[in-house]
């Protein structure tokens, strides 16, 4: 695939397009404001704060916001769940920039605590509910969090350590059954009561607390695929401005096929329904799903745990427009067996993002859902989930590419001294914005280290096109370097992804005695095809140079297995291959 456009196609350009879609005067327009002594492009228009985005958010009144199985809670009702729990917290002597952590599953009552203390200016941590009770401990130490909310589960997981959390003064638990098993320890009910029945809380004022757009607002720990995770520090003005770098993209494509973007008014429009598939603790599921669903009255379809029939399930139930998460997600979706049985004709989007997808998938969700447009997109935790965005008719075109970075955002790809490389070429991403975080929690050294003027160093290899579209090459520090041959593993994981057979695929390095590493591959393949180590060398053969081609394949009986941020632990995978060194 090149990198060029087929004939006909765009009707404007992508500067065209977001220079029109950002005009004076428009809803998307820009200005520049110093961040942190840095002269930056922000959304004009954007809510400043978290608060803002509540009130819009109760707008909608009694339209569904949440369904959770046989749980739903409406936009007031919601609302009103966040304010109980917000003055609870004041009660507690909780304020402006006091950490408040968040240790559950993907439930209506996380959401509710989160706006609960975000609008009072604590800095909300979502630490990962996959975590054991040690890496806990170690998020709400670092933290220096003064009060959790967990479910049932991950109570019982950091009971033992709470002994070694000093600052810690109070657990509220939702869903907890038994006894409670420590005197810091409240049932959450208590203060919000049952999800079906939010709607009858009293109805309570917002807290008058201060709050500017760049006060603190996030502790999101970093997805800690090497070494201990870092708590990236983030900002009312971060979360939100992903808000409106969707809405942008959502808009230039109607542009760029040469179409007037509709002027839809959420208040009156049909309501849009989202599956979410990813955790909220993640920077995509809380600020690139979660914050855009509450400010444009979407209502949100949440999961226990991700299983694709029951996927299809809620699709056909609630209308579910929007899917997706991660690429083999969509995958599954797509090549499920029970497919048939399920109407999923409401479905306008796919999109995903957290790891490579093959190009195919892009023509895939076009056959097997005609009316949705396949999305994906660049980000981290970093640059609070959305940077770049990827979807329609470019998607289709440039099914490599992640997409170009939104108009409030620069990428530029530097060399190893330091240097601004041209278009084409590639070396590390960087990228700047108003969706940048601060800094890491209380880790100077690293922050001097990868925050720079305003630019975050992410670590990914990338190269840019003529047009500013981004291609992610490779972590940097997952490249293979075969004798002193350069091997970036994303190339060779495409280039599996091509075969009919292969779904999911990751490729790492096994150890040489000789040149270093080698290129291994662990694959797992789509329910009912076959084929053999043999033939996957052959077929990568045929695309790439012989040192390319992984010297093993390993079949794997389930889908690879991945960190909650959905990205493959290469690590557990290199295991596979630690044995004694090729020689």
């Amino acid at each position: 695939m090149t990198d060029t456009p087929k004939s006909g196609w765009p009707a404007m350009s992508l500067a065209e397009a977001h220079a029109l879609l950002t005009r004076p005067g428009s809803r998307l327009e820009m200005e520049e404001v110093p961040i942190r002594g840095v002269k930056t492009r922000v959304w004009k228009f954007a809510p400043p704060t978290v608060r803002e985005v509540m009130y819009v958010g109760r707008v909608f009144g009694e339209r569904t916001f949440l369904v959770y199985e046989n749980e739903r809670c409406t936009f007031e009702g919601f609302f009103r769940a966040a304010m109980a729990f917000a003055h609870e917290l004041q009660a507690r002597g909780i304020g402006k920039g006091d950490r408040v952590a968040i240790i559950m599953r993907n439930l209506p009552e996380w959401v509710a605590a989160f706006y609960g203390a975000a609008v009072i200016g604590a800095v909300v941590t979502p630490l990962n509910a996959w975590w054991t009770g040690p890496e806990l401990e170690y998020g709400l130490v670092d933290s220096g969090a003064r009060v959790v909310v967990a479910d049932a589960e991950r109570l019982e997981r950091i009971l033992e350590h709470l002994v070694n959390c000093p600052d810690l003064e109070h657990v509220y638990v939702s869903r907890y059954e038994d006894e409670l098993p420590h005197p810091i320890v409240s049932r959450l009910e208590e203060v919000i009561g049952a999800v079906n029945d939010w709607s009858k809380l009293p109805d309570r004022a917002m807290p008058d607390v201060a709050l500017e757009a760049d006060d603190d607002c996030t502790i999101l720990y970093t997805s800690g695929t090497t070494g201990k995770p870092k708590g990236a520090l983030g900002t009312h003005r971060a979360m939100i401005s992903n808000v409106f770098a969707a809405a942008c993209a959502n808009a230039r494509n109607f542009l760029r096929r040469g179409e007037t973007p509709p002027e839809l008014d959420p208040f009156t429009a049909p309501q849009r329904a989202a599956l979410l598939s990813v955790p909220f603790f993640h920077a995509t599921g809380c600020f690139a799903v979660l914050n855009p669903s509450l400010i444009s009255g979407g209502k949100l379809v949440l999961m226990r745990k991700w299983d694709a029939e029951q996927a299809m399930q809620l699709i056909e139930r609630e209308k579910i427009n929007l899917a997706g998460g991660v690429p083999t997600i969509a995958w599954q979706l797509i090549e499920h067996p029970a497919r048939g049985k399920y109407d999923l004709s409401s479905l306008e989007q796919v999109s995903y993002g957290g790891a490579p997808s093959a190009p195919e998938l892009v023509k895939k969700i076009r056959e097997v859902f005609p009316k949705s447009q396949p999305g994906n997109g660049w980000g981290m935790t970093e640059t609070s989930a959305i940077c770049t965005n990827h979807s329609a008719e470019d998607y289709e075109h440039r099914p490599d590419s992640a997409g170009p970075a939104a108009p409030v955002c620069d990428l530029k790809v530097v060399g190893p001294n330091g240097e601004t490389l041209p278009p084409g070429e590639v070396g590390e991403l960087w990228a700047r914005g108003p969706n940048i975080v601060k800094a890491y929690w209380n880790k100077p050294e690293a922050t001097a280290e990868t925050f720079v003027d305003g630019w975050v160093k992410t670590g990914d290899l990338a190269r840019l096109d003529e047009e500013g579209f981004c291609y992610i090459v490779d972590r940097a520090k997952d490249m293979l370097i075969r004798g002193g041959e350069n091997i970036y593993c994303i190339e060779v994981e495409s280039a599996l992804y091509e075969h009919p057979a292969v779904m999911d695929a990751a490729v790492v390095a096994v150890p040489h005695h000789t040149l270093g590493e080698e290129p291994g591959a662990v694959v797992h393949l789509k329910p009912g095809m076959h084929t053999t180590e043999a033939e996957l060398r052959s077929f990568v053969a045929g695309k790439l140079a012989a040192f390319k081609v992984p010297v093993k394949v390993v079949f794997w009986p389930e889908t690879l297995p991945r960190n909650a941020n959905g990205k493959i632990l290469k690590n557990e995978l290199k295991k596979v291959f630690a044995t004694e060194p090729n020689v």
